[in-house]
């Protein structure tokens, strides 16, 4: 995705909160020995630091101890000028965003996902790895891939994604 839009701006960017009436967001610290890479990316809590799923973590395990939520791309603040828009890196030397409760943007990570999110579409978190490199350990995706991803407890999508696997989901709302 770059900066110059043709033809329709994207439904939104990733990790953006869409309603923010809506929302709980706190504050937490990043695990700088496992750095959440992207944004809009479920996370758990660790030991009081934030951290993304890694390769055989399972949601539920993390629910007790806190499926962290969602993190949240912070507003106004560009870590750097020369990275294209949905496209930054979280920088883990400042706070981390999580939302707990809301309204946000996320990135379906697979191009052609067999299970095209739709309206109450159940959201999953990948566990396992795929082989292929539009599907991430811990991503956002629309399909249960053959026991191969777990549901997100209270997690629905809220419409159709856009070209670029844009979607916005419900969390614990």
């Amino acid at each position: 995705m770059s900066n110059a839009f043709i033809y329709r701006m994207p439904a939104g960017i990733p990790g953006e909160v869409t309603r923010r009436e809506h929302s709980t967001i706190e504050p937490g610290i990043y695990d700088t020995t496992y750095p959440v890479t992207k944004f809009g990316v479920p996370v758990k809590i660790v030991s009081g630091k934030v951290r993304p799923f890694a390769a055989a973590d399972t949601i539920t395990t993390y629910l007790a101890s806190g499926l962290g939520g969602f993190l949240v791309r912070p507003y106004p603040t560009q870590y750097t000028s020369n990275e294209a828009l949905g496209t930054a890196t979280p920088n883990t030397a400042t706070i981390a965003n999580v939302m707990k409760r809301g309204y946000m943007m996320v990135k379906v990570e697979a191009s052609l996902p067999a299970v095209v999110p739709a309206k109450e579409g159940i959201v999953y978190c990948r566990k396992t790895d795929h082989g292929a490199s539009e599907y991430i350990i811990g991503g956002v995706e629309s399909d249960a891939d053959a026991a191969k991803c777990e549901a997100i407890p209270n997690c629905f999508f809220t419409g159709a994604m856009d070209a670029d696997g844009n979607c916005e989901i419900a969390f614990n709302i």
